[in-house]
């Protein structure tokens, strides 16, 4: 993972965010959670400002979340989680079995 770049930098063009194919699976999963962010907001109405205060998320921290110019730590995630009442990560599309 290349953290010193943004992720929508990740994308090749940072315009398809947040649809473009990505390599990078921490980007992707970034990308992931600002498409269920953006889907949930919509669906709920709500805005960025009311979105910050339920959640005690900067609401800079939720716009830059939104168009992938930063690398959201687990708590921001948590708190804009609980506060939709959905969940923002992405499921795992498979897993290691290490046995």
């Amino acid at each position: 993972m290349n953290r010193r770049r943004p992720p929508r930098e990740l994308a090749g063009d940072p315009e398809a965010w947040p649809h473009a194919q990505l390599t990078d699976p921490g980007a992707a999963v970034i990308q992931a959670i600002a498409r269920a962010l953006a889907n949930a907001l919509k669906a709920q109405k709500r805005s960025l400002r009311q979105t910050a205060t339920g959640s005690g998320v900067n609401r800079q921290a939720i716009a830059d979340l939104l168009a992938g110019r930063c690398w959201p730590d687990v708590a921001t995630i948590a708190r804009l989680e609980n506060f939709l009442a959905v969940p923002l990560y992405p499921p795992r599309s498979g897993t290691h079995d290490d046995h």
